[in-house]
């Protein structure tokens, strides 16, 4: 991919600092400052500066600034956008980091990662980055050191492909999460930060209604993580769904984004294992856990356990578990043997998946690894025709 990148500054009353962050940006490419209804005059003071301004007529957000960034770079022929917050904490001086970054990785999204051991950071700034850093851990289960940081390059395509509902602060974290749902890599970057003293610090995060937001956002995605339906992948020719339903194409889906055909073979052994066991309500969450520690397909994982919704599989164990307790299968159907009986067959249950999992598990393994070495090999030898 050909990489032109637009550095992007949203500012909001921030004019005391904008001039002297858009002229050093301007040393490293082209500039789009998005003045989000600032009422200081601050864009007022860089109409003599060579680069770019969009307003809006009223402040509308941080996350709506960047979006409207986004649709201005696409007018421009930009391939992605570099955000640098316009009060000074960032060092524009650090923008060919970026810009080699994404050469290297253009559908990776980059954040910085602010070293704090400087002078004058506060402890909220402290305390918001581990929080945040935690709720993206448990909803995608990729780990980034600073999910709170505005100094960032975004692939175009992300904001095309991810649909976001907030445009305030709580966007940065749900763009994040977002895209790591639908397979984009997140990447640290270390960068250095400026904190001024507090009396000369300007901050527009408001501590109430921004946190609320973040949270009740942390709550949405949180339970959204452990629905058992795959979220949807990005891919550029087809509809990006990974479901059973769909083998071939999902596989194909997951091997163009660097998956193994072993560590897909695993991922749905694991899925389908732990499928069915009787973790009655925790199906989701144990897979998400496991495959994220070990690093496997969390995608392939759900979709596999998919096959064991009630009732095929949970019978086939309880019959199983049934035949092992008493040498017979359960014939009898009924309030008596379902109802007044249903700790016998949650212990059946138990006993049965002990018996069927593994060689479920073991059967989706091998089919998954034929199916997927067979499509990489295909894939591989694609380009050579």
């Amino acid at each position: 991919m050909h990489v032109n990148p637009l550095i992007v500054i949203p500012v909001y009353n921030h004019g005391s600092t904008l001039r002297d962050v858009a002229t050093r940006a301007m040393n490293y490419g082209d500039v789009l400052v998005v003045d989000d209804g600032s009422t200081d005059g601050g864009s007022d003071q860089i109409h003599d500066l060579d680069l770019c301004i969009v307003r809006h007529d009223e402040n509308l957000g941080k996350g709506q600034a960047i979006l409207t960034a986004a649709e201005k770079a696409r007018e421009l022929g930009k391939t992605h956008i570099i955000t640098i917050d316009a009060d000074g904490q960032h060092f524009p001086e650090e923008i060919p980091t970026f810009i080699k970054a994404i050469n290297k990785s253009p559908e990776a999204i980059f954040v910085g990662s602010r070293n704090f051991e400087g002078q004058n950071v506060p402890g909220s700034s402290k305390f918001g980055r581990s929080f945040s850093n935690f709720w993206l851990r448990v909803q995608t289960g990729t780990k980034l050191s600073d999910v709170q940081s505005g100094f960032r390059a975004y692939p175009l395509e992300i904001f095309e492909v991810v649909k976001t509902s907030e445009t305030r602060y709580a966007f940065e974290v749900e763009i994040l999460v977002k895209s790591a749902w639908a397979g984009y890599e997140l990447e640290d970057l270390p960068i250095e930060v400026h904190y001024p003293t507090p009396d000369e610090r300007i901050s527009h995060f408001d501590a109430l209604k921004d946190n609320v937001r973040i949270s009740l956002l942390n709550s949405r995605l949180t339970m959204r993580a452990f629905v058992p339906v795959p979220h949807r992948q990005y891919d550029r020719d087809e509809e990006g769904k990974i479901t059973p339903i769909h083998p071939l194409r999902s596989l194909r889906i997951l091997i163009s984004k660097d998956e193994t055909p072993l560590k897909l073979a695993i991922a749905g052994a694991v899925g389908m294992l732990l499928g069915t066991l009787p973790l009655v309500a925790m199906h989701s969450i144990t897979i998400i856990l496991f495959c994220g520690f070990f690093r496997l397909s969390k995608i392939t994982g759900l979709a596999v356990s998919q096959l064991c919704i009630p009732p095929l599989v949970p019978a086939l164990c309880i019959e199983a578990g049934h035949y092992l307790r008493y040498n017979r299968f359960l014939t009898e159907i009924s309030l008596q043997t379902l109802g007044y009986e249903a700790l016998d067959r949650f212990y059946e249950w138990v006993l049965g998946s002990l018996v069927l999992g593994p060689s479920f598990a073991l059967i989706i393994g091998v089919v998954i690894y034929i199916m997927a070495f067979t499509i990489k090999r295909f894939l591989d030898m694609k380009p050579q025709e």
